[in-house]
């Protein structure tokens, strides 16, 4: 049975909700004004978010006993006394004051030691530029050696609501990864499944196909996709991976591949279609993308090494190669587009901005599969240019990897270890005109301190969708079990 004095305490709570979100204003403690900057969680200071995210809930970390939270833009002022240790803005109120101005003045105001202080106020910029409807990321286990519960999921990014698209507890319990959509429409899907009711998962036009992509002339099967503007086609890497521990290295573990190589499947005849050009065994060719206005087949290439023996003298260079949709057929030539293994660095994941104008590439100092390596940074390419452009804002001392675009160009949103070295959580910055980066925030939670130090999971992939992606579960787990899958074959 709750008390009086916790009834007594809600009551209050709720009166200042009900006041902040109708426009008007408890009376705030008298305070002295101090120069300490609060240390808050996640870190909202300064940084830019797009009018239509959930309210950036956080929570005060210098030591207090109570405290509120007091947000004006232009005539609108929301005040919100913290509550279960954190500040907990009302959707209602948030959306007023992102539509009242271009910045949110946030001051916080804790009594500590009997005492009231103000700390200096420090501001939030809404940007019109909106973000798609939907992220959508895979949840796993950091150490991959306890994938046994998994799932892709789509969060909400107007509010703070999560839902299945796909959990491997109706599977059997395998492995699942490599979800892509066609410019972010949510109609159009494809990801990969291994192990028990193992294939790859095609969904365009309402339909589910399970393809199974291992032929006699591939090495292995479809991973890291990337679709052609048009639908019909879609690259892929073909990578032998392979995985080791350090026993005593700033990077937990590394992941490798023995051989890899680049081929385009054809959706509508289910064929592979490849070159001497992406295929050859001197080399290393992976995560494919292809520019998404005229269909150019960008890739990472690197010289083969031993591995794992010589794993960190593996480096990557960014590299192009024409594709014709009209009659499926790749280039004779390759274009070097980015060459950095000369000056000890390597390029992963290429992902061309929706104009195509400008390109996102992780830079580590070796390899391609950088989740685990902390020398790994976001850089914008300049297409047209050039021009290698590092996205310090965005940055940060650990590792960033996954990354991928808005439909608008104008926000990215990809994995990040900076909170604490272990797991990756999914992060979003602004990308003005000039491709200038703002500073990365984290994925706004209804309590992200509880949220975030209690989920023991890592977001993988993170990928922004136009709108929700259908309720197909029932349907994928049926088709995983019961279907054999439609065997791709080799185009000679």
């Amino acid at each position: 049975m709750k008390s009086r004095l916790y009834i007594r305490f809600m009551a209050g709570v709720a009166t200042l909700v009900a006041m902040a979100a109708c426009g008007g204003s408890p009376r705030l403690p008298e305070a002295q004004a101090t120069d300490e900057a609060p240390e808050i969680f996640p870190d909202y200071r300064e940084v830019t978010f797009p009018i239509n995210i959930a309210p950036p809930n956080f929570q005060l970390n210098t030591p207090h006993d109570d405290a509120y939270a007091q947000l004006r833009a232009g005539d609108e002022e929301v005040v919100v006394k913290e509550r279960e240790d954190h500040f907990e803005i009302p959707e209602q109120a948030w959306r007023q004051l992102v539509e009242s101005g271009e910045t949110v003045e946030v001051t916080l105001y804790a009594q500590r030691d009997g005492r009231w202080t103000r700390f200096p106020a420090f501001r939030q910029y809404i940007s019109k530029d909106s973000i798609d409807a939907r992220l959508v990321y895979r949840l796993i286990e950091p150490g991959y050696e306890m994938w046994h519960d998994m799932g892709i999921y789509q969060r909400d990014l107007s509010s703070y609501e999560q839902t299945p698209i796909m959990e491997n507890r109706l599977t059997d319990q395998n492995c699942m990864n490599c979800h892509s959509f066609n410019q972010g429409d949510p109609n159009q899907l494809i990801f990969h499944m291994r192990g028990a009711n193992g294939g790859t998962f095609l969904v365009k036009n309402g339909q589910i196909t399970k393809l199974n992509t291992k032929t006699p002339e591939t090495i292995t099967s479809f991973v890291y996709p990337s679709w052609h503007p048009g639908g019909r086609y879609i690259a892929f890497s073909l990578n032998e991976t392979m995985q080791s521990f350090h026993l005593k290295s700033r990077n937990r573990a590394e992941i490798y591949d023995g051989a890899s190589d680049v081929v385009v499947f054809d959706t509508e005849t289910n064929q592979v279609i490849s070159s001497p050009l992406l295929t050859s065994e001197a080399r290393f060719e992976n995560t494919p993308a292809f520019s998404p206005d005229d269909g150019r087949l960008y890739f990472c290439t690197a010289v083969r090494k031993e591995v794992p023996k010589e794993y960190d003298q593996v480096r990557f260079d960014l590299c192009a190669i024409d594709f014709d949709p009209a009659t499926g057929t790749l280039g004779n030539h390759v274009d070097t587009i980015l060459k950095v293994s000369d000056k000890g660095k390597s390029v992963s994941f290429p992902r061309v901005s929706p104009d195509g104008r400008k390109m996102l590439i992780g830079l580590a100092d070796y390899g391609y599969f950088l989740i685990w390596n902390k020398t790994s940074d976001l850089y914008l390419v300049d297409l047209e240019t050039g021009a290698l452009q590092p996205l310090d804002a965005a940055n940060s001392p650990d590792s960033e990897s996954f990354h991928s675009w808005s439909s608008n160009g104008r926000w990215i949103v990809f994995s990040s270890r900076r909170e604490d070295g272990l797991y990756t959580r999914p992060y979003f910055a602004h990308i003005d005109e000039q491709g200038r980066a703002g500073k990365a925030f984290l994925l706004p939670q209804r309590d992200p301190a509880t949220f975030y130090h209690r989920l023991m999971k890592s977001f993988n992939v993170p990928e922004l969708t136009k709108g929700p992606v259908p309720n197909m579960m029932r349907q994928l787990a049926i088709i995983a079990k019961e279907d054999p899958g439609v065997q791709v074959t080799f185009r000679k």
